[in-house]
């Protein structure tokens, strides 16, 4: 049991580094930065994965993890926002992403508290290796931001899911209004005592008035925004990836067949690969810049056998333009052929396969 979970954490974490270190290397080339992506979506992801239920699945966390991972990366070398201050829609983002995909899974403010501080704890430790990398030494401060910034998070999901069918709590619990009042009135004191420091050219009444509406932004406007965007944007994916679900019964049924024709068409290739080269080898200047090596002749027969240009060689002599166009006949007839026989042997097993999901839909 322990074993095949490990394991399939490895595979999750795989899976999300893969997808946020590329999109994150795209974004920015700030080592640290993409490093904070693929930690926090890697741990976001096999967390998610890993815990079970409805609504958590190895894709999801994959998902989840992702989408988690790449915003990271995308506010802090994108957009250049401090460490600590991708938290608050970074935490509700991740929330409603959960929420969208298992609308079931918030019956009230302690199933609330409990998924935003899970999330929180596992963002925290997805800041660790890009901060133990980058050698801050505000490390265990922006380390904690999430769990600080957990109860004020949790108060704003529960308010705005209330209200929903199933939700069982009419108000949020005193200590969690009491935590939650505590990151604004910290914030606050940040702003005021210049802790926060930030030169906006203000004074007096004006400077006051720019801390709250610093505040409310921060605070109130943006983590509303992620959380509602996360849930909407999950919400509308979640039918559509039910679709993938009954997919995977038909590619199981055509794994072989696909592989079949990969074999034979490969085959083609490299058999007519070797045939280019002879002819130049026998026929100097048959064709125009001819390859020098396998590899060359391989990649010219790949796009021949696809039906497009290679640049850098040009059959000339007639022998080349009858061997190109031979090669053309087969790999076109070998699609053609090969896919007849596959849909007749398989059209009983995918008419079955389609008959179950009727019977599901219908259940």
């Amino acid at each position: 049991m322990l074993r095949r979970l490990i394991w399939l954490g490895v595979r999750i974490a795989v899976a999300v580094a893969l997808v946020v270190v590329t999109c994150g290397y795209a974004i920015t080339g700030v080592h640290t930065d993409v490093l904070l992506g693929a930690g926090c979506g890697v741990a976001i992801g096999v967390g998610v994965g890993l815990r079970g239920g409805s609504g958590s699945r190895p894709w999801t966390g994959i998902l989840i993890g992702s989408i988690v991972g790449i915003v990271t990366a995308f506010l802090t070398g994108g957009l250049s926002v401090g460490w600590g201050i991708i938290v608050p829609p970074l935490l509700p983002l991740a929330v409603g992403l959960i929420d969208g995909l298992d609308r079931s899974s918030f019956s009230g403010y302690r199933d609330v508290i409990r998924e935003t501080f899970i999330l929180a704890v596992l963002l925290s430790l997805g800041f660790i290796p890009a901060l133990v990398v980058g050698d801050f030494y505000l490390a265990p401060l922006v380390a904690a931001t999430p769990l600080l910034v957990m109860p004020w998070t949790a108060l704003l999901i529960g308010l705005l899911s209330r209200r929903r069918e199933g939700w069982d709590d009419a108000r949020p619990p005193w200590l969690l209004v009491l935590g939650a009042a505590a990151l604004p009135v910290l914030m606050g004191l940040l702003f005021g005592f210049g802790v926060v420091q930030e030169d906006v050219g203000l004074s007096g009444i004006a400077h006051v008035l720019w801390i709250v509406f610093t505040l409310v932004i921060s605070l109130l406007l943006i983590p509303v925004l992620a959380f509602l965007g996360g849930r909407t944007a999950a919400t509308w994916l979640r039918p559509r990836l039910q679709v993938y679900g009954q997919l995977a019964a038909y590619l199981r049924v055509m794994w072989v067949p696909i592989g079949g024709f990969a074999a034979g068409y490969l085959t083609i290739i490299f058999l007519f690969a070797g045939f280019y080269g002879t002819l130049e080898r026998l026929r100097p200047g048959a064709f125009s810049d001819a390859g020098t090596g396998l590899a060359d002749w391989v990649s010219f027969a790949f796009f021949t056998a696809l039906a497009q240009d290679y640049a850098a060689i040009i059959p000339v002599s007639t022998g080349a333009r009858m061997l190109v166009g031979l090669h053309l006949i087969l790999s076109v007839g070998w699609a053609l052929v090969l896919f007849a026989a596959v849909m007749t042997s398989i059209e009983p097993k995918l008419a079955r396969i389609a008959r179950r999901h009727a019977e599901e839909d219908a259940d």
